[in-house]
């Protein structure tokens, strides 16, 4: 603890709910300036793939260089349904769409994690699975229109309506599904700072 208390953890992301967990973590920590990122990947790429070359490419796009007491953490999340992957939707009509391939079924929730100083980096990914209920188009319709899913991988957040009504189980981390595997980014924010 002592180790990572002496670094200035920058997050660089928008998302309230990864500021939120990584504020459960009790170290100190900021959020960087919004700045531009193609988060386009190569045609081809695996799927498993995505979220952590995602994760990296952010970290690459920071748009200055670190000190040497500064950690960036960058990560990207990613849902996966019978070989189809679920990002962001892009408005209300795709969120209905991702929700609807998404009933009854089982996915895989991948989020992919960058942590760097100025001499280090590492890339990981963090796979949990969520088992959904069969949503009718009243229940998705409700969801929708009563909470926001264009800012969230498969346009759900499992902490919300749709979570405590329609998912049945899950495995693994919770706080994955959220958006960032915080158990497994503090063992690797201690290895880190423990080695510099």
């Amino acid at each position: 603890m002592n180790y990572i208390q002496e670094y200035r953890i920058i997050l660089a992301s928008q998302s309230l709910r990864r500021r939120e967990l990584i504020k459960g973590l009790d170290i100190p920590f900021e959020i960087a300036e919004n700045y531009n990122c193609d988060e386009s990947y190569p045609p081809g790429m695996s799927l498993d793939e995505v979220a952590g070359f995602l994760a990296e490419k952010k970290s690459d796009a920071y748009p200055r260089k670190l000190n040497d007491k500064e950690i960036l953490v960058t990560a990207d999340t990613m849902v996966k349904c019978r070989n189809e992957f679920f990002g962001k939707p892009e408005n209300k009509q795709d969120a209905v769409v991702m929700l609807k391939k998404l009933s009854g079924q089982k996915h895989e929730v991948i989020t992919g994690v960058c942590i760097r100083t100025v001499c280090r980096k590492k890339v990981f990914s963090v796979s949990s699975y969520v088992f959904f209920a069969e949503l009718s188009a009243e229940d998705i319709e409700y969801y929708v229109e009563n909470y926001s899913p264009l800012d969230k991988a498969g346009a759900y957040g499992i902490q919300e309506w749709i979570g405590y009504t329609s998912i049945e189980r899950i495995e693994g981390s919770y706080y994955n599904i959220m958006g960032l595997p915080v158990a497994r980014l503090w063992k690797e924010l201690k290895c880190l700072t423990e080695k510099l």
